[in-house]
């Protein structure tokens, strides 16, 4: 038992902006409740710089949260070439829709693009079911 394991995982702020992927609709029209949909679907691309900032290892879970709702996703690098800390990557699906605020700002569509989440590494935490979600 070390000291360590009584610290809580850092925790850092960010903007997600969600986009499509035409690999996870594939997915999606196979079977939107198969594996290979979730796989391709409870993913956040990070900057390198934010994945050190949270002091976890590619491929490892995140809890994901805001005042709209809380996931827990597998952390992935960015395929950038530019940095662009502060900024995380989500493909539209039931995990980034759980996120999305309901504010709308009187237009009466949500910001699907632009919304802050805190995020935190989960290690050992599994990816949050679709299941949990609806």
């Amino acid at each position: 038992m070390g000291f360590g394991q009584f610290l809580s995982s850092p925790e850092i702020k960010l903007k997600v902006v969600t986009f499509r992927d035409v690999f996870q609709n594939t997915a999606q029209e196979s079977s939107r409740f198969g594996e290979d949909y979730c796989k391709l679907s409870a993913v956040i691309k990070l900057d390198p710089k934010d994945i050190v900032k949270l002091s976890i290892k590619e491929g490892e879970t995140v809890i994901v949260k805001n005042k709209s709702g809380k996931v827990v996703v597998k952390a992935e690098g960015s395929e950038s070439e530019e940095s662009h800390t502060g900024i995380a990557y989500m493909v539209n699906s039931p995990w980034s829709n759980a996120l999305v605020p309901d504010e709308t700002g009187g237009s009466g569509v949500p910001s699907f693009k632009d919304f802050e989440v805190s995020v935190q590494g989960a290690k050992g935490e599994r990816i949050t079911s679709l299941r949990d979600i609806f």
